[in-house]
């Protein structure tokens, strides 16, 4: 469903009726498709489950076409929360796996609540971390919303896109760029904490390890009900003895917090790693060449930030109350702390924030009845678009960038990510289809979908020449206007009207 708003202007006056009118006109119906062509609007659902809390929000976000030279995207120009769930315990039930009957009955009480209809929902991000990410979890989560396949798409958030997502989701990216300061955004939560180092608005690096506020939960009393094994770890370490069942002392759980502690603090600090350190990291170390850069914000994110910025004080038999208390005293006040507006539910608005990414106006899909398409591998290709283009070379890339990927062509679809550059002749795009085509012949014979996405707008003409010409009747989805990064997969959804444009998730799986 669009709710879409219109603007007034000479010969176009919107007006609404009373109730009982279930119908729009206008005065000028030309204006109102011209509008209509460069306008979206959408009703998404943005649903975070993690290994320790899931939670979901529902927004409106309104796009507008904006056209530079050759380029010519949707940009979101506004975003308004609808309402936005209470953040729950994960269930599980005794064997590990997700209680998929218990969260589907936490999402229908959602949407009860906010007043919004399934159907009235455009499109949906489901973002899956930690224990969600494991096979049978994975399998349960997929069957929940198979009766909306066509709608959601699901990213499965390795650390790095984890990392990415808490970054935007937080406000932390935008101070940066409002600021253009050198922003950490530290993000703790059930299981992990997630370090991103931005500048200007621009990501330079992220990190994560295992420490996070549910790796030890107690009863009132201090029975411990869960201990994780990355706790284990701190313990040994501290010489210390935990056993389920039995109570913890005070003072054990203060030497663990001040240890988790002072793991946060070597990350922010970013210097030589200990041994505890790189046993608990869960990605690469700090690259060399952001370790000296001078910060010059805090910020934090995840359920631990509900502590830190005095949101929460209720106590929920974690670790999250003192491991707050402890980060902030490790860390002390040499680099200033802000607060970016959002903590425990940055993941879930960063997801919802990349999951409204659309196509431009030129595209082509040969066969649309075949969309959506989930978790197509990208590769990108770095072409060398010379005046004359060289077939041999693009196929040399193409075929370059599989063996990087370890994918065998002709097993499954594929998308090709690279920017155009230069004019788009007919003889430059005829011979980019034609290494295409000597590329992935097994893909193309097969049937198999083959997507092209491009920074530029030549998407239709290239999809029509790849059709047509250089490789008859080939599946090809020819995207134009998708911002090129070295993401892995690519989630195609449905073709939306009348603005001609495809919803496009770009997402990272880094584990």
């Amino acid at each position: 469903m669009y709710v879409i708003h219109y603007p007034g202007h000479d010969g176009f006056v919107p007006h609404e009726h009373g109730a009982g009118h279930g119908h729009d006109h206008y005065h000028d119906a030309s204006g109102a498709a011209v509008w209509l062509a460069d306008h979206v609007e959408l009703t998404t659902v943005g649903i975070d489950i993690g290994s320790s809390t899931s939670h979901f929000m529902f927004s409106r976000i309104h796009m507008q076409r904006t056209s530079t030279a050759l380029m010519s995207r949707f940009v979101v120009v506004e975003r308004e929360m609808l309402w936005h769930s209470p953040v729950t315990l994960t269930p599980y039930r005794s064997h590990g796996a997700i209680d998929a009957a218990r969260l589907s009955d936490f999402l229908d009480a959602g949407y009860a609540a906010a007043g919004i209809a399934k159907e009235a929902v455009d499109s949906g991000a489901i973002i899956l971390t930690g224990e969600a990410l494991k096979k049978h979890n994975a399998r349960a989560i997929a069957d929940l919303f198979s009766d909306d396949a066509g709608k959601f798409v699901c990213a499965l958030a390795g650390h790095h896109l984890e990392c990415v997502f808490g970054a935007h989701g937080s406000g932390a990216v935008r101070l940066s760029a409002l600021e253009h300061a050198t922003v950490l955004n530290v993000d703790i939560g059930g299981g992990t904490s997630k370090f991103t180092l931005m500048r200007d608005g621009a990501i330079l690096a992220s990190v994560a390890i295992a420490v996070g506020a549910r790796l030890l939960v107690t009863e009132l009393d201090g029975t411990i009900v869960r201990i994780e094994d990355p706790l284990v770890s701190v313990a040994r370490e501290l010489n210390v003895q935990l056993t389920l069942g039995e109570a913890v002392s005070a003072g054990v759980r203060e030497r663990i917090v001040e240890r988790m502690a002072a793991l946060v603090a070597a990350i922010v600090h970013r210097a030589q790693p200990d041994a505890l350190v790189q046993e608990l990291l869960l990605t690469e170390w700090w690259p060399e060449a952001v370790r000296a850069a001078q910060i010059d914000a805090i910020t934090f994110s995840g359920g631990v930030a509900e502590y830190v910025y005095g949101r929460e004080t209720r106590d929920f038999g974690d670790l999250g109350i003192p491991l707050a208390r402890a980060v902030r005293a490790a860390l002390g006040d040499d680099v200033a702390v802000q607060d970016p507006g959002q903590g425990i539910r940055a993941t879930v608005i960063g997801a919802g924030q990349f999951s409204v990414q659309v196509s431009g106006n030129t595209i082509f899909i040969a066969n649309p009845d075949e969309l959506p398409l989930r978790n197509v591998p990208v590769l990108v290709c770095g072409f060398s678009l010379d005046e004359s283009i060289d077939p041999l070379q693009i196929a040399s890339v193409v075929r370059d960038a599989l063996v990087q990927a370890d994918l065998e062509e002709g097993s499954s679809a594929v998308a090709l990510a690279f920017r155009w550059r230069g004019v788009p002749t007919h003889a430059r795009i005829h011979a980019l289809a034609l290494g295409f085509a000597a590329a992935l012949p097994k893909t193309l014979a097969a049937g198999l979908p083959l997507a092209l996405l491009i920074d530029g707008d030549v998407g239709r003409t290239c999809g029509q020449v790849l059709h047509f010409e250089a490789a008859p009747n080939a599946n090809v989805i020819a995207i134009d206007a998708v911002a090129i990064q070295a993401f892995d997969y690519v989630d195609i959804g449905a073709m939306i009207e009348p603005a001609d444009v495809v919803p496009v998730v770009i997402k990272s799986l880094l584990f």
